[in-house]
């Protein structure tokens, strides 16, 4: 999966955003410029968070997971992107826990999908000292490095 991030150009770097919004957005950028996704979809990520709350981080203080499964609208072909930010974005400032670093976007043209999705995404990040090695990541070349790591076939 890091390797195909790195293929298909849905990665991106940055030190820090001044809102959660920002993050969302940029985070799922690369997937926008390739017509992975149209911008309702992003819009519907912000909307689910604002209405059911930061639901999206999966390891606490590291890790979100930003998607929508309201019917994929927006949404034109099944990917992930990565994205790395320097300074933790934060969700809700009363608990640090809510904060991520990394952050793994997700779209999906139907519910299968979205589903084999979470589940690819959930078994890699499963793989011991991955996540606080793709804390360290500041490029494509990194990531391709931990992909040699840890999934050499």
């Amino acid at each position: 999966m890091l390797k195909t991030f790195v293929e298909k150009n849905h990665y991106s770097f940055h030190q820090s955003f001044n809102n959660w919004h920002d993050a969302i957005y940029y985070g799922a950028e690369p997937l926008l410029k390739d017509g992975t996704i149209d911008e309702e979809y992003i819009e519907q990520i912000i909307q689910n968070v604002e209405t059911y709350g930061p639901y999206i981080i999966i390891d606490p203080g590291r890790v979100a997971m930003p998607h929508s499964t309201l019917g994929g609208k927006g949404v034109h072909n099944t990917a992930i992107c990565f994205m790395k930010v320097e300074e933790p974005v934060v969700f809700d400032p009363e608990d640090h826990s809510k904060d991520a670093r990394l952050f793994f976007t997700l779209a999906a043209v139907n519910p299968d999908e979205h589903l084999t999705n979470m589940m690819a995404l959930a078994n890699m990040l499963s793989t011991e000292g991955l996540i606080d090695d793709l804390l360290e990541v500041q490029n494509p070349e990194d990531l391709l490095k931990l992909h040699e790591k840890y999934f050499k076939i």
